[in-house]
């Protein structure tokens, strides 16, 4: 691979989710490194991306950051990002992605697991330090910005004996039903700097926990705080091969006008699972993968990740037991042609919420981590450092990176007006 290009390359950096300037930056990328390797690092044959050069088929929004980060390009002189946002709770980067696909910068992110910070520190280079635990950083610490995104883990809400002195310096109002939780983090963030917007997401099961208590208080927070806020829960088997709901919350520090219906979201049952696995044709060289998933010269998945016998016949013993019974418990057995359940964090232990047949003579498979990173929507291109276990835990515990693609854009443009209309000057006074 040739040298990488300059910042200082006189081509626009992308600031937009638009096509024809991912295509430019095709271009360079082409000339600078070549197609082969241009193809290799998106994770795509050689052919799919002359597709997109071509205009046969649109690349989808996280090309556009893939292309930045390969070809180094920073801001150029008088010329930065559309816009500033902070990445909390940031996992392994799949919400920052979506955000950076529309032009943002990331200045600030904090994630206190180790093994994703790993995940995260090698797919996200420079530009700011990693913070850990923040419940142990003041709102003071945190750099201006103007979207907060991030997806909060649910921790029952305890009333009962929360002090009023809390890290605001003063009551609020928020403080004695949310303190204890990490959405008091949260709330105390937005309390002090005020971002534009925000976006959080979590499981959907929040609408319901606690009869519906603890997601009255979090609306309820927000709207004190003063911000409209808008909710939906979307399906990532409209984007992925994967059934897969989660609830959106998002919230403008102005009065706009925001209506789902601008969210640009395919119909269900566009995508099956022979999108995402290891092709018995060949895979490309990832080499940042080596062969820790794929055995490219059987062309097939590693044989580690099929199940023992012992390990099948417990699994097959289980479900029948849980059958006679009347439940539902067991395996999820899953072909080419499946829409998988929900992925979880579970997902090392035994892989029995999608297992993938191997036909009737050989025991079923799990998904290899790559498979896993595929399903959530993840670029080949992203790298993962941990081991098989920890990788499980972590896309179990994801967004899937194209619903996150799609409420971004729809928040850009009122982030981008709002950004806007404060730049103008204020009218001469007569």
């Amino acid at each position: 691979m040739s040298e990488i290009i300059p910042a200082a390359m006189t081509i626009t950096p992308l600031t937009t989710a638009d096509h024809s300037a991912t295509i430019t930056y095709l271009a360079a990328a082409r000339k600078a490194h070549g197609q082969t390797a241009v193809a290799r690092h998106l994770g795509i044959s050689a052919r799919h991306l002359r597709r997109w050069e071509t205009g046969e088929q649109n690349a989808p929004a996280h090309v556009a950051a893939e292309l930045q980060r390969l070809l180094n390009f920073g801001p150029l002189p008088g010329k930065g990002s559309d816009f500033r946002f902070i990445d909390l709770f940031a996992g392994i980067g799949g919400i920052r992605l979506a955000f950076e696909a529309i032009g943002g910068e990331c200045v600030f992110t904090s994630e206190w697991d180790s093994y994703a910070q790993r995940t995260y520190v090698e797919n996200f280079q420079g530009g700011h330090p990693l913070h850990g635990d923040i419940t142990q950083i003041s709102a003071d610490e945190i750099p201006d910005h103007d979207v907060l995104i991030g997806g909060f883990p649910c921790q029952p809400f305890s009333i009962a004996g929360v002090s009023k002195k809390n890290a605001l310096g003063r009551a609020h109002g928020f403080a004695d039903e949310t303190q204890g939780t990490l959405f008091f983090d949260v709330a105390r963030i937005i309390a002090r700097k005020r971002p534009r917007a925000f976006m959080l997401e979590n499981v959907k099961n929040l609408q319901s926990h606690d009869k519906g208590r603890t997601f009255d208080v979090i609306q309820r927070t927000l709207r004190d705080l003063g911000y409209q806020i808008f909710v939906k829960v979307i399906d990532g088997a409209h984007f992925v091969p994967q059934h897969r709901e989660r609830i959106i919350i998002v919230g403008f520090r102005e009065s706009v006008i925001f209506d789902w219906e601008t969210l640009d979201i395919p119909a269900k049952g566009q995508h099956k699972l022979r999108e995402i696995l290891h092709q018995k044709s060949g895979e490309p060289v990832l080499d940042w993968d080596e062969s820790k998933y794929y055995d490219h010269a059987k062309r097939k998945a590693l044989d580690k990740y099929t199940l023992t016998d012992n390990l099948w016949t417990y699994l097959q013993n289980y479900k029948k037991k849980h059958q006679a019974a009347g439940n539902g418990f067991g395996f999820g057995m899953v072909t080419p042609d499946s829409v998988t359940r929900t992925l979880s964090a579970r997902y090392y232990k035994d892989g029995s919420e999608i297992l993938l047949s191997q036909g009737s003579k050989k025991n079923p498979r799990r998904l290899t981590p790559r498979e896993c990173a595929r399903l959530m929507g993840f670029p080949d291109s992203l790298r993962i450092p941990v081991s098989d276990t920890r990788a499980y835990k972590q896309f179990g515990n994801s967004v899937v990176v194209p619903v996150m693609t799609a409420v971004a854009r729809a928040m850009q443009p009122i982030i981008l007006e709002s950004i806007r209309q404060e730049k103008q000057p204020l009218p001469r006074a007569a």
